[in-house]
């Protein structure tokens, strides 16, 4: 299992008249969680679009609103790979607000594109590569 944690601030621009994070931008909020998760293996979005011609579209998405998050709060986005992926990347997203308390949960679900042909691939090796330490058993 691998885990990831990043720190953002809501944005007045991201509430709504409420003061609430509007819910829309939440899949905004999970996007930089695993951007972030990837970034922390030593490796880029950028980098697996042009250098290795892999692409990754979202497939599916589930969301859970549990508490709202506020205008300025500091929200920490964990995102946690329980699995090593296969022709599948499954993150699962939790976002804490400052107390530490869960407001949001839920799951994303990608698969990876060969981005000449446009077919599904299995999971590149060298992110395999980079992946499998963190799921060894100690």
């Amino acid at each position: 299992m691998y885990t990831h944690e990043f720190h953002k601030r809501v944005r007045y621009g991201e509430t709504d008249q409420m003061g609430y994070l509007y819910y829309g931008n939440y899949a905004q909020y999970y996007e930089i969680g695993r951007v972030e998760m990837l970034r922390s293996l030593g490796l880029t979005y950028r980098e697996m679009e042009t250098g290795h011609q892999i692409l990754m579209p979202v497939v599916s998405m589930q969301i859970r609103y549990v508490r709202p998050a506020y205008y300025d709060e500091l929200i920490k986005i964990r995102t946690t790979l329980r699995e090593l992926p296969d022709k599948y990347i499954v993150f699962d997203m939790e976002l804490f607000n400052e107390a530490g308390k869960l407001i949001n949960g839920g799951q994303v679900k990608l698969c990876f594109v060969d981005a000449t042909s446009r077919k599904v691939v299995n999971a590149p090796a060298f992110l395999i590569d980079k992946l499998k330490p963190h799921f060894e058993e100690v």
